[in-house]
């Protein structure tokens, strides 16, 4: 029981090591930066729509959410530092 205790607490040390290191880069991006490019990326859908290319705006439409959440954590992590 104790090995794995072990291997659990190496773990969560790597873990905050490699958490630590990601916030430190995410934090110096601007906010900005993600809102403009889900932005970016709404605009290139609907031109691609426009161009009946629907398969191709349907694929970068589905960016615009996951860019959003990004710029959360990112502000996230920005308050908690």
């Amino acid at each position: 029981m104790q090995f794995k205790t072990k291997i659990m607490k190496n773990l969560k040390e790597q873990e905050d090591v490699t958490t630590t290191k990601i916030e430190n880069v995410t934090a110096k991006i601007p906010s900005d930066v993600f809102l403009l490019s889900a932005i970016g990326a709404i605009g290139i859908s609907l031109t691609l729509k426009l161009m009946k290319r629907k398969d191709d705006s349907d694929f970068v439409g589905q960016w615009v959410a996951p860019i959003l959440l990004l710029g959360v954590y990112n502000k996230l992590v920005k308050q908690a530092k």
